[in-house]
């Protein structure tokens, strides 16, 4: 298992307007230019948490899947983040997980957020991802799936678990403290790429995007406020470490995850 470069991505997202946001990430990509292997995007990084998706939902093969695969192959790195699709009559706050080669998978939000009324818009996934990228195994979701720790047990799946969000800052001890839970219990690197600025509804962001260790419960980057790109490693065999020298998945729970 080598090291894993990791890309986050901290921004203002402007309010429905794809064409602008998707500019704005590829400007902040190009200037910092440093390699990474994999690249992280807030949840509905082209739109902001917008509860009209009717006029600004895409199909699998539109424009923002387009950017996504361009960049991913410039860069030579996954690039994932969640955006709204419509298919089968159904709006979904789907992420893409994007790799170089143009291949890509998905997951759809599992827990949406009744109180924006996000469980009347959108329809709700019912499997969870773990994609096998470069030798790491990764489970990403989407912002309120954060709450929920059955959905993101890890039963020896996943070395990496990560949630895109839309994280109101009213909520932010809320959003650092499970983050560093989930590494507790998981055993296993946790990031959260949230955004920062102001959106339509007066909400306001506060970022806090970051990095925790997976098991001494280091903050290894914490973005705060700022707009920020930051690349990092996630070591490998201090991830192998960890698991030898206390090895709590061995005596978890086993369940049944069903729809």
């Amino acid at each position: 298992m080598h090291d894993l470069r990791l890309t986050l991505l901290q921004a203002p997202i402007f309010w429905e307007q794809p064409d602008r946001n998707r500019k704005i990430y590829a400007a902040m990509l190009k200037t910092y230019g440093m390699p990474t292997d994999l690249v992280v995007l807030p949840e509905m990084f082209t739109t902001g948490f917008t509860m009209d998706p009717a006029p600004h939902a895409e199909p699998m093969d539109g424009p923002s899947m387009q950017w996504m695969a361009r960049h991913a192959a410039a860069h030579d790195a996954a690039v994932v983040g969640s955006l709204i699709i419509k298919e089968g009559g159904n709006y979904f706050n789907r992420l893409i997980f994007m790799r170089p080669d143009g291949s890509y998978e998905t997951y759809d939000k599992r827990h949406r957020f009744a109180m924006a009324g996000e469980h009347e818009r959108y329809a709700a996934g019912s499997e969870r991802l773990v994609v096998d990228y470069r030798g790491w195994r990764i489970c990403p979701l989407i912002c309120y799936d954060l709450r929920f720790p059955v959905w993101s047990r890890n039963r020896d799946e996943f070395d990496l678990l990560i949630y895109v969000a839309n994280w109101p800052d009213r909520r932010a001890y809320d959003w650092n403290t499970l983050l560093r839970a989930r590494a507790i219990e998981n055993q296993c690197y946790v990031v959260g790429v949230n955004r920062t600025g102001t959106d339509a509804n007066g909400h306001t962001y506060a970022g806090d995007s970051c990095v925790i260790d997976p098991g001494w419960r280091r903050t290894l980057f914490d973005a705060g406020d700022r707009e920020v790109v930051h690349t990092l490693k996630l070591s490998g065999s201090h991830l192998r470490k960890v698991r030898k020298s206390l090895p709590f998945l061995a005596d978890r729970d086993d369940f049944t995850l069903r729809p």
